[in-house]
């Protein structure tokens, strides 16, 4: 395969040789760095729960998770593989005692042929290091995370994968640094630089590092223990958001696509109830001059046999301008609804999901990851007036002896859609996603292998097709 390579001066030469072919005193440095961490630290650790948050497949519909079902929701405690560490803090004070040092180590290669015929490349390893305090006087703690994102291979006529800063280039961040007040057990304030999960404002981890965000939060967490009912609610202004691929704190309204120097905020508030059958929630985020995103969901879990069950969900997002409309220079408003139905036998899942788009504009997603049943890997089939059905099938193959293996393949077809200014149709497309995993439930546990395929096909233009390729190993576990 011919592949070209720049040099520092931005000329291109071809060069014959095998993919994937890197300075090999880099790679040999990363690789032995990358393997040393992975032996040193291989006692039993909880795996990432998630590369991009579709994450494996559920087993079951009892494991499902829909968007609003994350939402306020803490971090898990990961299981700590030194606890030699853990032992010399147990006799200091419980800022110190209960401190967390969690490590993320992440390799990902991505390459995609666009629909003009240009490409995306890049292969980077990175993660973070992300800290932890325990509460001074039982309320007050601080925490802070360091992400870094390296360029193993990055041809700069291939720019645009969002593994690297544009222009493929390094980058590494200070991207969440909070104080934490907890006001009583299951309710915190969190003040300045964290990552949050909301439909509309998430971290959106599905690339070298997570979007997180500037802002002062409330959230709060009762009941959920042994199956009780549970109450999930959080709110707050959020200023500042730094994106997946930057390492740069820019304003919500910047993100959003207001032009620079417009400075806005965005405010959210919302709850989510849930008991082992079913939940109901909603959110809402106001951005002055910008953009106001209401969403809502429900869901419902029926277990009809030991090894077979049941589940529906139905949810509604609504976008409208605000104010001056600083966003567009003009009002608009837009809604969708989405509807998902799936059944579970013997570690395998079914799903049918519907998403319906009115024609006012193209629904928006500038902070988080989008949250409809029909979004896919490479598309989101969210255009104004797209209606889209989506049929899903995925395996855990455990039951087969191949634990940890787990593999989803899907369809989506989206027809209907509008150009939201003409009201003139614009093409159909389909995108057939497939999705292999492995996570390893012995020896070196918490390792994560991933390897995605997406091809989208356009009804429309000379090029109408898509091919993205993704390959991510993914390594987490905590020191203390």
């Amino acid at each position: 395969m011919v592949i070209r390579n720049h040099n520092s001066c931005g000329a291109s030469r071809p060069e014959t040789r095998r993919l994937p072919a890197f300075p090999g005193k880099m790679l040999l440095s990363a690789g032995i760095c990358f393997m040393a961490m992975l032996f040193w630290w291989s006692a039993p650790v909880l795996a990432q729960e998630a590369v991009s948050q579709d994450g494996p497949p559920p087993s079951s519909v009892e494991e499902s998770v829909t968007p609003m079902d994350k939402a306020f929701e803490k971090p898990l405690e990961r299981v700590r593989p030194l606890e030699k560490l853990k032992d010399a803090l147990k006799d200091m004070p419980p800022f110190l005692r209960d401190t967390k040092l969690d490590v993320n180590l992440r390799t990902y290669y991505f390459y995609r042929d666009k629909f003009d015929n240009s490409k995306n490349e890049a292969w980077a390893l990175g993660g973070s290091i992300s800290y932890k305090s325990g509460y001074l006087l039982d309320h007050f703690g601080v925490g802070a995370a360091v992400y870094t994102s390296q360029p193993l291979h990055a041809p700069h006529d291939r720019d645009g994968s969002l593994l690297l800063r544009p222009g493929q280039e390094e980058y590494t961040v200070l991207g969440q640094l909070y104080g934490e007040i907890k006001l009583f057990e299951g309710v915190f304030i969190d003040l300045y630089r964290k990552e949050y999960n909301t439909p509309y404002l998430n971290k959106n981890d599905n690339r070298m590092t997570p979007n997180t965000f500037e802002g002062y939060t409330l959230v709060g967490r009762h009941g959920g223990k042994d199956g009780a009912p549970e109450l999930r609610y959080g709110g707050g202004y959020i200023t500042k958001i730094k994106e997946r691929d930057s390492a740069d704190f820019i304003p919500m309204s910047e993100a959003a696509g207001a032009r620079t120097g417009i400075e806005r905020g965005v405010a959210l508030a919302g709850a989510n109830y849930s008991t082992k059958k079913y939940s109901l929630g909603a959110i809402d985020y106001y951005s002055e001059d910008i953009i106001n995103i209401f969403y809502a969901e429900g869901r419902y879990t029926l277990p009809l046999t030991e090894r077979f069950g049941a589940l529906f969900a139905a949810q509604f997002s609504d976008q409208r301008s605000t104010g001056d409309d600083l966003l567009t220079g003009s009002s608009f408003d837009t809604h969708q609804v989405g509807l998902k139905g799936e059944a579970s036998y013997g570690g395998a899942v079914l799903s049918l999901a519907y998403t319906d788009m009115t024609q006012g504009a193209n629904m928006r997603s500038p902070w988080s990851s989008y949250p409809g049943y029909t979004s896919a890997q490479v598309q989101d089939f969210n255009r104004a007036g797209e209606e889209a059905l989506m049929v899903k099938g995925s395996y855990d193959f455990s039951r087969l002896g191949l634990d940890g293996v787990t593999f989803y393949a899907l369809w989506v077809h989206g027809w209907g859609a509008v150009d939201p200014v003409t009201k003139g149709s614009v093409y159909n497309q389909d995108e057939y996603d497939f999705d292999l995993q492995w996570r390893p439930k012995i020896g070196v546990k918490g390792l994560w292998f991933r390897f995605r395929y997406a091809h989208v096909d356009q009804r429309g233009g000379d090029n109408s097709y898509i091919d993205d390729y993704r390959v991510i190993v993914n390594y987490d576990f905590s020191l203390l």
